[in-house]
């Protein structure tokens, strides 16, 4: 059975309102702490926290508009816009006609997690794109032809560069396919080609983390260590705030649609994937956000019978209220709408984790660059984060080399050997005090917003007299996290 329409006017207009929000906006405010360390980390086929895909589009944009925040925000916007098309694509590939694709198309353009990531240059957009993708041609496999396995590895490949993420999507889906079928897709020649696709395109990345020792499965257990707890507790309660509270029915339709519509049965393996991927999620300890991309297929499914249920002007002016709702709360709290100076006194930090780690960097700088100039003879700057030390790298003038041994950064040190004096940020005085002939603290930072983040409060300090060679001594400065 062929599709019906891709009805591009809704989808067109929703593209261009959501492209027109984000870039008017995504210049206000500052940096989050990723796009800073994204600024810094050179051109390589990977590094020991991710793959290289996302800080190579920040850089790549950067090259081409200027060195701006807006332009290093540019790829997420292009991301969000290519998220809205595939989710319609993946509606019409359900038999969504009109209605039902403008419902996709509107609903996911103001959704949640989804604007807040084309708000910022973060790997989860250019993920949520890949799973998205990945599950419109698994659909199509299923449904039409079998040779789009090639096109699931394709995207799969190319995610690989992204976050090593993806195979637990596919993963999740070839055990729903085991679970509820078809079968006979598992044992596909097409599929295995497409494996196979998804290995040769990935295997640069895969190759680096083999010959430096897997580093991203010492990540993963890092995090797992200190937020796996906090993340199993967040992971259920989240899933109904990723697209927001109005638009969980479309979603949970979607889920029910797929498993009842007889129409339905080669893909209802898409509903069964979910709850796969939110037990490996939670055995894991992985972010809340995971999931996020079969929450979308999801909703691109729901659109279906929810369109079909709207059918009167009554139903249909409830469903365009609650799209009108979820944009509007969804927008409040995902995007820098509010003046940076009030927004200390409102729950949207709380509401928002990214808003406390893109605030106060320039003030931040200013602090450290006070002490590096009553510090003459310092002749490094050493921190505890990347976000620090992407922050100095940029707004930083006339401090001496900034160094740290967060996460890649580490492998772009020791400063050099004939430092005697640095200036730490972050640093606890306690911890370093071993290894320097003193350390004494200058200032602790504060931004003056009224916004807790991990640099509030953190001290910097002028620590002499090294008592071991930098080489010897960098050792102790790596952590990840």
């Amino acid at each position: 059975m062929q599709p019906p329409p891709l009805y591009r006017a809704q989808l067109t207009a929703a593209s261009a309102v959501l492209a027109a929000v984000l870039a008017a906006l995504n210049g206000r405010y500052d940096y989050h702490r990723d796009e800073l360390y994204f600024r810094m980390l050179e051109p390589a086929w990977g590094y020991v926290d991710q793959p290289p895909l996302t800080p190579l589009l920040g850089k790549a944009a950067i090259a081409v508009l200027g060195d701006s925040l807006w332009a290093l925000r540019f790829p997420s916007i292009l991301c969000m816009v290519g998220l809205l098309w595939i989710g319609a694509l993946l509606t019409r590939e359900l038999g969504g006609g009109r209605a039902a694709q403008a419902l996709c198309a509107w609903g996911l353009s103001f959704a949640g997690v989804a604007l807040a990531f084309g708000h910022q240059l973060t790997t989860n957009a250019v993920d949520l794109l890949v799973w998205t993708a990945t599950l419109l041609f698994a659909a199509r496999a299923l449904l039409r032809e079998e040779r789009w396995w090639l096109a699931v590895g394709a995207v799969a490949g190319i995610g690989l560069y992204n976050k090593h993420l993806v195979v637990l999507l596919l993963l999740s889906l070839g055990l729903a396919l085991l679970a509820v079928g078809p079968r006979k897709a598992l044992v596909s020649q097409w599929l295995w080609a497409g494996a196979a696709l998804a290995l040769v395109i990935g295997t640069p990345n895969l190759v680096y983390q083999a010959l430096n020792g897997w580093p991203q499965l010492e990540m993963a257990a890092a995090i797992n260590e200190t937020d796996g707890a906090e993340n199993r507790i967040l992971l259920l309660p989240f899933q109904f705030l990723l697209l927001g509270l109005f638009l969980v029915p479309v979603w949970i339709a979607g889920i029910t649609a797929l498993l009842r519509r007889p129409e339905w049965r080669p893909v209802r393996a898409l509903a069964v994937a979910y709850p796969v991927l939110l037990a490996v999620t939670l055995a894991s300890g992985g972010q809340f956000y995971y999931p996020m991309g079969l929450v979308v297929a999801l909703y691109a499914a729901g659109c279906v019978p929810v369109a079909a249920w709207a059918a009167t002007r009554g139903r249909r002016g409830m469903l365009v209220t609650a799209v009108v709702l979820n944009s509007a709360i969804s927008a409040v709290v995902a995007l820098p709408l509010l003046p940076i100076g009030i927004v200390g006194s409102t729950p949207i930090a709380a509401m928002n984790s990214s808003v406390p780690d893109g605030v106060g960097w320039r003030t931040y700088t200013d602090q450290v660059e006070a002490v590096a100039a009553a510090t003459p003879d310092a002749g490094a700057v050493i921190t505890a984060n990347y976000g620090e030390a992407g922050a100095l790298v940029r707004y930083g003038e006339g401090l001496p080399p900034v160094f740290s041994g967060h996460n890649a950064l580490h492998a772009y040190g020791p400063p050099p050997a004939d430092v005697g004096t640095v200036v730490t940020v972050g640093l606890d005085i306690e911890a370093l005090l071993p290894y320097f002939d003193s350390c004494e603290k200058a200032v602790e930072l504060d931004h003056g917003l009224g916004i807790d983040n991990e640099e509030q409060g953190a001290v910097v300090a002028v620590c002499e007299g090294p008592l071991r060679s930098w080489d010897r001594l960098w050792v102790e400065f790596q952590h990840y996290s």
